[in-house]
This record gives structure tokens, C-alpha cells and sequence, in this order.
């Protein structure tokens, strides 16, 4: 499905800079830009060195369109594997669209979104994972979600991938060996080694299924609910957190209504924080369908802020803090004890001697004057174990790589179970096939045509 004409593009976003980047690849981009092109040192484009940077004109009808650098990169060692020109130009954008309509006229034509990572996918220069990852950082915010990106840019997840395909290729091989030679009864793949290798490939993928949700939490932000009853300070603090006045502050009970969202990078880590309607006992119909996406929001939640106030008695505020817990399950609890400038002693001592949990927490604040709520910040992030990033862990972040892996995860518990069963090899092959090819899709090793069209039209135009 390799295309063989010559695409060029803007690579530099729209608008006005000081400089614009115009890329060309293909068979001919070499001979269409030495058409355009006059180096001040005379030497032509086609006898410049490759991977070295060229100052000239660029002409067109026999007038100076800009001078420009000029790029020259020759296959197969390029971005796309193919023949390339990077054009750097002044960034107007009357420049820019001049030279890419001389670029058409001389027989290149406008690429499709993500055509260069496709053609470099095509021509073997990464894997679809690799590619994949490049959209990832390009559109990476946080520190976290670029060092991830990067990490799976540079293979490290399709190493993982393809070691899981290597060790069972070879079993898949054996058992199938035997169907050929089912009349003679003989066994080429030993069961108790394909037994052990099952268990510890279905407990790579697991691990790797579960990574999932630090990486889709790391790339989209991660989800924190702030809950509690009403007027206990969760708009306030959710005011804090974000820096702005974007929940409304009141004394009335029940003014937050709706679930309020928002997306702040702390430190390099984008959090999403949803305020939520105070969980309380009301007959406002409206207030109710609130409370009730307050839970729905608990169940989605990676951390759950519960505010509650040290100025109501213990006893409430103890009723409260069970409450929560009976809707958590791998939530990680913060229970953040407000107003500790106004605490009654009772409550504030009450909240200390809770024995807490393996995922939970509490940060005495007072959001209103701003302290601790470094602190608490500093326990959110901490959560997470964000400093794994900076491991070689390998952290699944893509959902179509999640989805590959639980169909994966799906076809080697067959694999396993049919093993404890003693059924028959064509059976055990069947499922060892569907396991391989599962995992083949996520590196591209096995791809359909309206996969990649899926992937690819997604990036930006010059990518």
C-alpha cells in the first residue's frame, strides 16, 4: 500500500514565525527542489552531501521567492526512508504557501495527515507502536506524559511485545510440527515448558494490561474527584488547586449542582479535578441527579479528595469519612481535614486517630488560608508513583494497545486452560495463533489496511 509519490507539507504550525519548516519526500523530491533551489556556493542539490544544510534562493519563474536552508537527507537514512528535502524558510505565511504550491506545480503533491510517519512505519524505520508514540509527543503537555511517549518512541515497549511473540513463535511452531505428524503420535513440544511459558506469558500481559491505568492517567491527566458534604470547602480547595475562581463560594447549602471539570498541570503532572455536588440527604430533584453523578465519579476516579470539615462534630464527620470508603475500591483516599484553623478539638483529634489504609491518606488544611495544600498536592502526586516514569517500567498508555492485550490476555488463559484439559494440538494451535497475532497488531507485525488509516489520519499535516 506504499504510495510512490513525491508529498510535501508545513511541518511548523499555521500561522506567522520566524521560521517555517516545508518538508518533501519521495523518489523525485531531489530532482523538484533542484529545480527551486540555487545554493549561493552553486553547487546543485543533487551533488550536496547528504544530512548537511545548504544556504540559497529559492526561485521560482525566475524570481526569489526567500532564501532558504535546505536539508538533504537520502534513503534510506531518513525519517521516511526515502529520498527528503527540509525546507527552512522565513515564516511568512505568503512565503510558505508560495513555495508549497511551486513544490506542487513541479510534480509533488500535498500530503496526507501523518503521511511522513506512515511512510516511515512503511518502510520499516519504526513500528506502529513507535509511530504511534510519535503522535503521543507531540501532543505530550507534562513532563510525565513526554518522558513516557519518549520512552515508547525509542522501542521500549515493542521490545516487550516482540520477546512475548518470539517465545511463543517458536512453541506455535512445535505444536503445529505435531498436527503434521499426528498419525505417528509423537510429541515435539514438551507441555510442562509450554505450561510454564503460558503462566509467565499471561502474567507479562497482565502486568502490562494493568500498567494501563497509570498510563492512561499520565497521558489524559489524572482523574481527581473532590468530595464531601455540602459547605465543607470543596470549591474553595478546588479554587486553590486550580489557581482561578472557577467554582462559585457560598455559604448556601447545595450551590454546586453539577460536576465541575477542569485540567491543571501541577509540576509536570496534568491533573483533572472534578468538583462534585455535596453528598447529603435533599428532596431537590435536581440536587439529587448531581449527588448521583458524584458516584459515578467516585467509581472513575484515580484519586478521591474527601473535605471534610473539623468545625462539624466527630461523630458526623467519622459517618461521613465510612461513607466514602464504602464506595472505593483501587481509589486512592485522601481525606483532607478543612478548616484545621477553626477545628474543634473533639473532631480534629477524632480525624487523626482514624487507622487508615494502604491507599489512603489525610492532610489536615485550611483551603481558604492556603495552608498545607502544598502538602496535599505533594500526597496527590506521590499517589500515583509518578517517579516510575523515570524507570524503565514499560507503561501501556494507547487503548488500542490495551484492547490488543486483553484479547491477547483472552487467547493465552485458553492456551493455559486447554494444557490443564489435555486437548488436542490443532485446538491448542488455534488459540496460540490468536494470542501471536493479537499482540502482532499492537507493533504492526500483523495490520489491516483500515487500521492504519485510523492511526495515521489523526496526526497533523507535515508528520
Amino acid at each position: 500500500m506504499l504510495d510512490q509519490s513525491t508529498i510535501c507539507a508545513i511541518s511548523t504550525p499555521a500561522g506567522t514565525g520566524g521560521i517555517a519548516v516545508i518538508r518533501v519526500s519521495g523518489a523525485d523530491a531531489v530532482n523538484i527542489c533542484s529545480r527551486l533551489f540555487k545554493a549561493h556556493s552553486g553547487r546543485t542539490l543533487q551533488d550536496q552531501e547528504p544530512n548537511t544544510l545548504s544556504v540559497g534562493y529559492f526561485i521560482h519563474a525566475g524570481e526569489i521567492v526567500d532564501e532558504v536552508v535546505t536539508g538533504l537527507f537520502r534513503s534510506p537514512r531518513s525519517f521516511t526512508g526515502e529520498d527528503m528535502v527540509e525546507i527552512s524558510c522565513h515564516g511568512s505565511v505568503y512565503i510558505q504557501q508560495t513555495i508549497l504550491q511551486c513544490l506542487i506545480g513541479e510534480g509533488a503533491r500535498l500530503a496526507m495527515p501523518g503521511e511522513f510517519t506512515q511512510r516511515a512505519f512503511l518502510n520499516g524505520k519504526m513500528d506502529l507502536s513507535q509511530a504511534e508514540a510519535v503522535a503521543d509527543l507531540i501532543a505530550s503537555t507534562t513532563s510525565a506524559s513526554h518522558k513516557t511517549a519518549l520512552r515508547q518512541m525509542r522501542g521500549g515497549f515493542s521490545e516487550e511485545i516482540r520477546s512475548l511473540r518470539q517465545q511463543l513463535l517458536k512453541f506455535a511452531a512445535l505444536v503445529e510440527l505435531e498436527l503434521d505428524f499426528s498419525e505417528e503420535d509423537v510429541e515435539f513440544a514438551d507441555r510442562s515448558q509450554l505450561n510454564l511459558l503460558v503462566s509467565d506469558i499471561g502474567s507479562l500481559i497482565k502486568k502490562l494490561m494493568d500498567s494501563f491505568r497509570l498510563g492512561n492517567a499520565i497521558k489524559n491527566g489524572i482523574p481527581v474527584v473532590i468530595a464531601g458534604e455540602t459547605n465543607v470547602g470543596k470549591s474553595t480547595l478546588l479554587n486553590v488547586l486550580l489557581n482561578e475562581e472557577k467554582a462559585i463560594v457560598s455559604d448556601i447549602h447545595g450551590t454546586t449542582r453539577d460536576v465541575i471539570e477542569d485540567v491543571v498541570n501541577i509540576h509536570g503532572t496534568a491533573f483533572r479535578f472534578f468538583d462534585t455536588a455535596g453528598i447529603r440527604e435533599t428532596s431537590d430533584a435536581i440536587e439529587t441527579i448531581g449527588i448521583e453523578r458524584t458516584y459515578d465519579k467516585l467509581r472513575q476516579a484515580e484519586i478521591i479528595l474527601l473535605v471534610v470539615d473539623l468545625t462539624n462534630p466527630a461523630e458526623l464527620v467519622l459517618q461521613r469519612i465510612n461513607n466514602i470508603r464504602s464506595h472505593t475500591d483501587k481509589q486512592h483516599l485522601i481525606i483532607v481535614a478543612n478548616k484545621i484553623d477553626k477545628a474543634l478539638e473533639e473532631t480534629l483529634q477524632a480525624v487523626k486517630g482514624i487507622p487508615l489504609k494502604d491507599n489512603e491518606d489525610v492532610v489536615f488544611i485550611s483551603a481558604k488560608s492556603r495552608v498545607n495544600t502544598d502538602e496535599l498536592i505533594d500526597r496527590m502526586r506521590e499517589t500515583l508513583s509518578l517517579d516510575k516514569v523515570d524507570s524503565e517500567d514499560v507503561i501501556v498508555t494507547n487503548m488500542r494497545h490495551y484492547e490488543a492485550l486483553g484479547k491477547a490476555w483472552e487467547a493465552i488463559v485458553r492456551v493455559g486452560s486447554g494444557l490443564d484439559q489435555m486437548i488436542s494440538g490443532d485446538l491448542l494451535a488455534q488459540d496460540i495463533r490468536e494470542c501471536l497475532h493479537y499482540l502482532g497488531t499492537i507493533v504492526g507485525d500483523v495490520t489491516e489496511d483500515e487500521v492504519l488509516g485510523y492511526i495515521f489520519k489523526h496526526f497533523c499535516i507535515g508528520k
